[in-house]
């Protein structure tokens, strides 16, 4: 069984910065591809990011393309988010996930894993 717990959330003004952090414990991190989704209230989860098992392929959705940016460290069994010039619309429950596809997917249905989430809050 793989384990995901995200950390890193909280209350930010616009134009701030983030980092989400997911620690991911149970298999070899190595062998997933890894990604970030946001659910925001009564709406559905979206994609935001995802990145391969290497780390040498990623994708973004276009609403946050530029400002996010997924990494990992493989040494670490670490994932991130990196959330810049963040916006009031960016706020949502965020989840990191991960597949054993180990490319860089961007559809819910490709993961198998899922953390608890954190909550990201951006005031105007």
């Amino acid at each position: 069984q793989v384990q995901l717990v995200e950390s890193g959330g909280g209350l930010v003004q616009a134009g701030d910065s983030l980092r989400l952090s997911c620690v991911v414990s149970g298999r070899t991190f190595r062998n997933y591809a890894m990604g970030w989704f946001r659910q925001a209230p009564g709406k559905e989860r979206e994609f935001v990011a995802a990145i391969s098992w290497s780390g040498g392929s990623t994708a973004c959705a276009d609403s946050v393309k530029g400002r996010f940016t997924i990494s990992r460290d493989n040494s670490k069994n670490t994932a991130w988010l990196q959330m810049n010039s963040l916006k009031p619309e960016d706020t949502a429950a965020y989840y990191c996930s991960a597949s054993r596809s180990i490319v860089a997917v961007t559809t819910q249905g490709a993961y198998d894993y899922w953390g608890q989430g954190t909550q990201v809050t951006v005031s105007s």
